[in-house]
This record gives C-alpha cells, sequence and structure tokens, in this order.
C-alpha cells in the first residue's frame, strides 16, 4: 500500500485496503485473544487464594473459549473465493407443491442464517410455485467468508413430515437443492463469449411496484455451451437486470471450475470425490419425531425448528473442520 502509484488504480486499491482492513482484524483479534490468556493465568493464581474470583474466572474462560472458536473457524477459509461474498440459489426438487414449498422455507432457513451473522442479503429473483412456494430463488449474500460459510449448505436437503398439502395428511417426502457460487470481482478471471448467451427477457413477476411488473424488465440469460441459466428481476430497469445477471453467470461459471480443478486434484492424488454435486447432505424430519441430521459429518439438532429458523452454525462449523481434516 505504501508504494508509489498504489491509489491510481482505484479498483485494486480498494481490493488490496479490504484484505489489509481483514488481516489487520484477524491479527488484532489473535493478540488481544494472547493478552486475555496471560491474564487469565495471574487471575487463576489470584483465585486459588480468594474463592470469591472464580466467578470472574469462570466468565474470562468462557469469553476466551468463544473467541478462540470464532478465530478457529476463520482458519478454515483457505479456498480462492471463500473470503468474499456469494450467490445462493435455492431450486424445488421432486415431490411437487410440497417440494416447492420446502424450497421456500429452505431459501427463508438460508437467508435467516445469513442475517444472524450480520451478512447483507439481497433477495435477486423468486419464480413462485403453482400453488404455493416457489420453484427457484437466488439471493445474493454479502460479508466475510460469506463464499466459504455457505459452501457447506451446496447440496440437497430432505424434508420428512406429514404434507399440509395431502388431503389425508399423508407423510410426504420432499427435496430442495442448493447452489452456491462465488461473487467474482476481476471480470478477466472468467471470459464469457457474447456469441454463446442467449438472452430473453420478460415480465417480472410477484411483488415489485407497478413498474416491475408492467414492462419486460427482468432478464434471463442461457449460457449455450454449459446449459448455466441464470435470470435477475429484482431492479427496475432492464440493464441492471442484464448486468446482475451477468454477474451470477460468471460466478456460476467461475464455481464450476473450480469444482472441476477440485476434482481434477482429487483423480491425481487417487482420492476418493465427492463430485455429486445433487447428493444429499442432510435430512431435516417433522414426523413422526424431530431431528435434523448432516449426513457428511453426523451433526444432529432435535429442534428442528430452531434449524429452520436459521440457526446452522453447528452444521457448518461440523462440515469446515471435517474438510479442513481431509485436505
Amino acid at each position: 500500500m505504501a508504494e508509489p502509484g498504489f491509489w491510481e488504480n482505484q479498483e485494486r486499491a480498494a481490493q488490496v485496503s479490504a484484505e489489509h482492513a481483514r488481516s489487520s482484524r484477524k491479527l488484532e483479534t489473535f493478540r488481544s485473544l494472547e493478552r486475555d490468556v496471560d491474564d487469565l493465568d495471574a487471575l487463576a493464581e489470584m483465585a486459588e487464594e480468594d474463592p470469591s474470583l472464580e466467578g470472574e474466572v469462570l466468565e474470562q474462560v468462557g469469553s476466551v473459549e468463544q473467541r478462540l472458536q470464532a478465530l478457529e473457524e476463520e482458519r478454515l477459509f483457505s479456498g480462492r473465493y471463500d473470503a468474499g461474498d456469494a450467490f445462493v440459489t435455492v431450486n424445488a426438487g421432486a415431490g411437487g407443491t410440497d417440494a416447492q414449498d420446502w424450497a421456500e422455507m429452505v431459501l427463508r432457513m438460508e437467508m435467516r442464517w445469513a442475517e444472524k451473522r450480520g451478512f447483507q442479503v439481497e433477495l435477486l429473483e423468486a419464480s413462485p410455485g403453482e400453488e404455493a412456494g416457489i420453484k427457484s430463488a437466488t439471493f445474493l449474500v454479502k460479508g466475510e467468508n460469506a463464499y466459504g460459510l455457505y459452501g457447506s449448505e451446496k447440496g440437497v436437503h430432505r424434508l420428512v413430515r406429514l404434507s399440509p398439502f395431502d388431503s389425508a395428511n399423508r407423510r410426504q417426502t420432499s427435496f430442495a437443492g442448493v447452489e452456491v457460487s462465488p461473487v467474482v470481482q476481476d471480470v478477466g478471471e472468467v471470459e464469457i463469449e457474447e456469441d454463446d448467451l442467449q438472452v430473453d427477457t420478460y415480465r417480472a413477476s410477484g411483488a415489485g411496484g407497478q413498474h416491475v411488473n408492467k414492462t419486460d424488465s427482468a432478464v434471463r440469460i442461457t449460457h449455450r455451451p454449459t446449459g448455466i441459466v441464470v435470470q435477475c428481476q429484482n431492479e427496475r430497469s432492464q440493464s441492471s437486470n442484464r448486468a446482475e445477471a451477468m454477474a451470477m453467470l460468471r460466478s456460476k461459471l467461475a464455481e464450476r471450475a473450480e469444482r472441476e480443478r477440485q476434482e481434477e486434484i482429487a483423480r491425481e492424488k487417487g482420492a476418493a470425490q465427492d463430485v455429486n454435486f445433487g447428493s444429499q447432505i442432510r435430512s431435516y424430519v417433522l414426523h413422526p419425531y424431530t431431528m435434523v441430521k448432516d449426513h457428511r459429518t453426523d451433526f444432529e439438532m432435535g429442534d428442528a425448528n430452531r434449524v429452520l429458523d436459521g440457526d446452522l452454525d453447528g452444521f457448518v462449523r461440523a462440515y469446515l473442520l471435517r474438510a479442513a481434516n481431509a485436505s
């Protein structure tokens, strides 16, 4: 940052400054933790002579453990895009109306989790189901390590419950898929040929004001070589929606390239590959008992409603630790 001409390239300067701020914050957190641990040793010695200090010692230990856990979590983000923002897409799977309702529940869960972690969340597109729920939806989550965290949510989420859409109230199994891709800041990282794109415009559906619903402002872009489809309808102008959709497309292509790179590395190492992008990662059982279990880590919680309300930290941390130990 002290180099001559550093601030001439504003975009690069902003990226480096943000990285400097993140690194400085992590370093200060670590140093603060070191100081508090040193103070804790002295406090523990004093508590041996004065039992009235025991409560203060326990409080300090709890604070240190909590901050250490948060710092340990940050150590797990080493991927190329882990520190950045993410696009998250939820798609209804097999199960008809129940699946579309379940997809909306998953969307709410994922967005609530982001909000609880202090991230900024922006819903970019939602395609409503015929009777209830959604067919698909995409939101943007902004915050430090957003992509690294949401990577643990990729895959198929399975729900077992008594169907509210079945007149006989029978048990139904539904599926919803979650896709996550990084927000690519450097446009040069992903080259997209204009001839490879099919761009369609259509009238936005759902809420959004009179202008949104009366003009063909929504944009859908199909990348012919890969078959990837992205769409955006949250902005008022067609040009803004196209720009957002192109950003989503670049991100999905970057995620695809990174996944293929990881698969190639795994093949070269002769390691087992987890290439089943659509594999079932977690089950949410609401009947005949309540339980949420992650099939990759065996981490589980009995309070399913708490999980559906956005309490995903335990599942995500267990997955990140498992992934770090396997690498």
